[in-house]
């Protein structure tokens, strides 16, 4: 017996679905509400749904899982190779396992006895690992996903992985939001309809995951959570949107939060330590930097390098995340010399023999690299730690000018040639600026205050060029912040006003920027804006570390400050 072209079965499990009951035979999730009508038996439906909405908060393992659950029960479940094909992309991490993938399209037999609209899925993403390199195939991918959305307007479900092709066609280096926007307007619409449903509060928050558009995703961001707690992704990408507005507790709840859930899920599942979300650890020490709660920001650096000496990374975890792993422990070391400015800890944290240069193409590599397969973003990675380990021990250098900081400024400007000579346009950017910035901090040494404001204006000028960051900064130390920093050294206040201002523009309320903007307003006579400054600084770091040297600046000036205002109103 059938209803149309769809089991009765099927429809069923959708229904149940909807209601907030389980399947027979499948586990009651807290994933989100999710609607997909197939051909499938019941007992393999009740896995699609389940490892769809997994999907759907990027939790690829137990999405492939639960895919692969539905063909065991059925083994000519088409749209449950469709999942396990999906699960092996992550369009918005640049990874991809293409022969997987492929293994598993080719295990899908006769299309005939499905539905259009299923095949019609099947074959986008055949178009996903078809032929051409990845840039290709992503285009070939978002134009069959857009025939499909075109074709089934009331299909929530082509609706979204329509808006994620979207995004996933996004670049380093690309400053235009068209695709974002566009995205964003088909998932407000699923959202609107469906606000349970988590590919839509998702791309919502990846839609608008910049300063200038954050604020039109909070209402999702603060939802996204609830929607599916199960997923520990899903409990960090509202810190996407609370990072963007500077909303520094909100941020550090949500990143606790996901860290958490994954520590649990992996002793649950008794799987592999390094599949715990050290993306979410690594955000929650920039956070606590932000906080100036240095201390907890420590302990978060200590349990990172204590499970990479255990053996972290090991080839059990499998090779998704691994193009961010590798990076973590350098760029959190790197984060906390910057942020608590120990320089002195450069060399510790930073050691000549783990750290010396590599000049290969991708040495810049970023959190969202993309272009390249799993297996190079691996060794991307370990070349930005590279980098970072040229990089900060010549920021310390530079300080003192020290022998150390023309060493470190050749090397990085041999990585940036050869970046540069390999077309790595956006990654050779990214080494210009740190060649920059250690040259400007070095100049501004020896009292060459005109050639540091030079290189600090032309990293400034760079900068301005990329995209803002979507997390912890890439460039460890932004540009605007040190050009600021060097200009008061210049005796320039003003103009280091305004470089402050550009550096909260693109990073709101982080905390060195808010420090020389005070600093700055008060060495230009403009005490009511230093007092405004320190004032957010000092609410900011309310649960800061009470022994900083800058809270107290902060604190002391405020006082002083409130007796001069008092005693002018009397």
């Amino acid at each position: 017996m059938s209803i149309g072209k769809y089991s009765l079965a099927a429809c069923l499990s959708i229904l149940l679905l909807a209601v907030g009951l389980a399947p027979a035979g499948a586990q009651q999730t807290s994933l989100g509400s999710v609607s997909f009508p197939t051909t499938g038996k019941l007992e393999a439906q009740a896995h699609f749904l389940r490892g769809l909405a997994a999907l759907h908060s990027f939790w690829f393992e137990e999405a492939l899982e639960e895919f692969r659950a539905a063909t065991a029960a059925d083994q000519g479940f088409v749209m449950g190779y469709w999942g396990e094909a999906m699960s092996y992309n992550h369009p918005l991490w640049d990874e991809q396992n293409v022969e997987a993938a492929r293994q598993a399209l080719a295990k899908i037999g006769d299309l005939s006895r499905v539905t259009p609209r299923e095949q019609a899925y099947v074959e986008a993403v055949r178009a996903l690992y078809g032929p051409g390199d990845k840039a290709a195939r992503d285009r070939a991918y978002s134009a069959a996903m857009e025939k499909v959305y075109r074709q089934h307007p009331q299909d929530d479900e082509a609706a979204c992985f329509y808006a994620l092709s979207l995004l996933g066609l996004w670049r380093p280096g690309e400053k235009s939001f068209r695709n974002q926007v566009q995205a964003a307007a088909i998932v407000l619409d699923v959202y609107q309809k469906n606000p349970n449903h988590p590919g839509a509060a998702h791309y919502i928050i990846h839609s608008f995951d910049d300063p200038e558009h954050a604020i039109l995703a909070l209402p999702a961001a603060r939802r996204y959570a609830s929607i599916a707690p199960e997923a520990h992704h899903a409990r960090h990408m509202p810190a996407h949107i609370f990072l963007q507005l500077g909303m520094w507790p909100e941020a550090a709840a949500s990143n606790e939060s996901s860290w958490a859930a994954s520590v649990a899920w992996v002793e649950r599942k008794k799987l592999d330590g390094e599949r715990r979300d050290f993306h979410s650890l690594h955000w929650l020490m920039y956070v606590y930097l932000q906080q100036g709660r240095y201390a907890k920001a420590e302990e978060m650096l200590r349990l990172r390098q204590n499970l990479t000496e255990k053996g972290a990374g090991s080839a059990t975890a499998g090779w998704d995340y691994a193009s961010m792993r590798g990076r973590y422990t350098a760029d959190m070391a790197a984060a906390l010399v910057v942020e608590t400015e120990q320089w002195q800890r450069a060399a510790e944290l930073f050691p000549p023999a783990a750290s010396a240069a590599s000049s290969k193409p991708d040495a810049a590599g970023g959190a969202h690299q993309h272009g390249t397969p799993a297996t190079a973003r691996a060794a991307n990675s370990a070349t930005r730690s590279q980098v970072l380990g040229v990089f900060i021990p010549g920021m310390a250098a530079a300080r003192t000018a020290q022998p150390e900081a023309a060493a470190a400024i050749v090397a990085l400007a041999k990585m940036r040639a050869e970046l540069t000579a390999a077309g790595e346009t956006y990654r050779a950017k990214m080494v210009e600026i740190a060649e920059l910035e250690v040259t400007a901090l070095n100049e501004a040494a020896k009292g060459n205050m005109d050639k540091a404001v030079t290189a600090a204006t032309r990293a400034s000028q760079i900068e301005e060029e990329l995209s803002p960051p979507s997390g912890p900064p890439d460039l460890v130390k932004p540009s605007h912040e040190l050009y600021g920093e060097i200009l008061l050294r210049a005796g320039r206040p003003k103009d280091a006003a305004a470089q402050f201002r550009t550096a909260l523009l693109r990073q709101p309320n982080r905390a060195r920027s808010l420090l020389g903007a005070a600093r700055a307003a008060d060495k230009s006579g403009d005490s009511a804006a230093a007092a405004e400054a320190y004032a957010k600084l000092v609410e900011i770091w309310k649960s800061a570390d009470p022994q900083l040297a800058e809270l107290r600046e902060a604190q002391d000036f405020l006082r002083q400050y409130q007796a001069r205002t008092a005693g002018n109103g009397r």
